[in-house]
């Protein structure tokens, strides 16, 4: 009965090898990183193991929960530092891109409505009466609207 436990418990370098690799695997199919840590902290046990061939299984799964429980905080920690915040957080708001763009009004603006045209589109805008022709800056979007102000 000791000689199973002796096996079962017999790691060597090979196993850190390939729970590396399924590791390295599950990171494709789920996003975050997490297993990415994990996976490297399982190459770097199966390193150390080949180097040092003589180290009970104790040692290598201590080796491997303390570069594992590094390497997951150190990310966490420091992903602040690689993130930067996204010059596309408009992207898929395209009339959010709009406010603040100046631009001349197509048609006046009657009782409280008229056209506006930035670049090759035209808007339908909301604002004071104004006449074509006059400089506007946008300052809101109101649904597929586009509330304007007089610009000065």
């Amino acid at each position: 009965m000791s000689d199973i436990g002796i096996t079962f418990f017999d790691l060597e370098f090979w196993h850190w090898m390939i729970l590396a690799a399924a590791l390295a695997g599950i990171e494709i199919l789920t996003p975050g990183f997490f297993f990415l840590w994990l996976g490297g902290a399982a190459l770097v046990t199966g390193i150390v193991a080949l180097i040092l061939p003589m180290m009970g299984w104790e040692n290598q799964v201590l080796v491997f929960a303390v570069l594992s429980a590094a390497s997951v905080l150190g990310w966490y920690k420091f992903r602040g530092h690689f993130t930067t915040a996204s010059a596309d957080s408009t992207l898929n708001r395209r009339g959010e891109q709009l406010i603040g763009r100046n631009a001349t009004l197509s048609e006046p603006i009657v009782n409280g409505r008229g056209q506006i045209r930035i670049d090759d589109t035209v808007w339908r805008c909301e604002g004071p009466d104004l006449d074509a022709g006059t400089k506007v800056k946008v300052i809101a979007m109101r649904g597929a609207m586009v509330a304007v102000e007089k610009a000065g």
